[in-house]
């Protein structure tokens, strides 16, 4: 659901994040059969730069990104590989906080993981 992309700061703002990049989430949703917990959406510049690890350029500010939390590493094979089925091919993942970034954000290296230290 959009609102569970808003920012923090401002309700409503779900509805700035990328309608392809949303859909494409849906039908990883729908491939990985789990479901996407989303902790992080859009965001407003001012809320991301209260964030601990943000960039300045982040591409949740340009509602091409997502966090998903998940439980264990089944989910997270589970995400990652309909992520990629999917066409979404850029990873941060968080082995401590247990989240994946997700993000098609054309402006940024293709293809790419990486890993959180928090």
């Amino acid at each position: 659901k959009i609102p569970e992309f808003d920012s923090p700061d401002e309700a409503g703002s779900g509805f700035k994040m990328n309608s392809k990049f949303v859909e494409l989430l849906d039908q990883a949703r729908g491939i990985a059969g789990c479901p996407f917990r989303v902790s992080s959406g859009y965001r407003t510049e001012a809320y991301n730069r209260k964030l601990k690890g943000s960039v300045r350029n982040s591409s949740h500010c340009k509602g091409l990104a997502v966090d998903l939390v998940y439980k264990n590493n089944n989910e997270l094979f589970l995400i990652l590989n309909a992520l990629m089925r999917v066409g979404i091919c850029r990873f941060g993942i968080s082995y401590k906080s247990k989240f994946i970034h997700a993000d098609m954000d054309i402006s940024k290296t293709q293809n790419t993981i990486w890993t959180y230290n928090y």
